[in-house]
C-alpha cells in the first residue's frame, strides 16, 4: 500500500479542483507571474485572481515574493507540480 498523506493530498487536490486555479499553476510554473499579469492572461477581475490566489497559497502550493511594490508568485509545492505533470500527461495521451 501506498505511504499517501491522504488529508495533505486532499487539500492540495481540493485547491487545484477549479479550472482558473489550475490555469494558474500551470502559467505560475511556465513563469514567475505577478498578480497583475496573471489577471490580464486570465481575463479576469484583480479580486477574483486574489481570491484564487489565497486558496492556493493558504494550501501552500504557491508563494509570494515581493518584486518592489509588486507581488509575485511562484509555485514550490512538488506534490502540485507531480499532480499538474500527471494531468498534463493524461491530456496529451487522449
Amino acid at each position: 500500500m501506498l505511504d499517501i498523506n491522504h488529508e495533505k493530498m486532499g487539500h492540495i487536490l481540493k485547491a487545484l479542483a477549479h479550472p482558473v486555479r489550475l490555469q494558474m499553476v500551470q502559467l505560475l510554473l511556465d513563469n514567475e507571474c505577478c498578480v497583475n499579469n496573471l489577471c490580464n492572461i486570465l481575463d479576469i477581475p484583480q479580486s477574483t485572481s486574489s481570491q484564487h490566489l489565497g486558496v492556493l497559497r493558504n494550501s501552500g502550493i504557491v508563494y509570494p515574493t515581493k518584486k518592489g511594490n509588486r507581488t509575485c508568485y511562484v509555485v514550490k509545492n512538488k506534490e502540485a507540480i507531480q499532480v499538474l505533470a500527471i494531468l498534463k500527461n493524461m491530456q496529451s495521451k487522449s
